[in-house]
């Protein structure tokens, strides 16, 4: 928790792993992942309802349903790192690295995890 009532990564992370159930599979790290694809697509499914049906226009009931499809999507993304022994804060700190990096190098465009 933060000092203003919210969750940081870390209070957010144990929380998250008080609430998971293990789901049979043969590797700890399947459940989590199909998951986290599988609330990434219902977020891209509502985004891409949103410019198909209403030309991008983004209402409140929008937001609503996409703050709740992402708090899945975090919750599965904690849980994948959790069963990774790989903190969120991790995960954040060295992305805003890697793409301050890019963006120093004028790199941001273009393919592969190696620019």
């Amino acid at each position: 928790m933060t000092d203003q009532g919210g969750f940081d990564f870390s209070g957010y992370q144990e929380a998250a792993a008080r609430t998971a159930g293990l789901v049979a599979t043969d590797h700890p790290i399947v459940y989590p992942t199909l998951g986290l694809v599988n609330e990434a697509g219902e977020v891209a499914g509502k985004v891409k309802k949103i410019f198909r049906d209403r030309q991008g226009v983004i209402t409140d009931a929008d937001r609503q349903a996409l703050t709740l499809e992402l708090g899945d999507v975090l919750w599965y993304l904690s849980e994948l790192c959790t069963r990774l022994g790989i903190s969120l804060e991790d995960v954040a700190e060295q992305n805003i690295a890697k793409i301050a990096d890019r963006a120093s190098r004028g790199v941001l465009h273009g393919d592969g995890d190696h620019r």
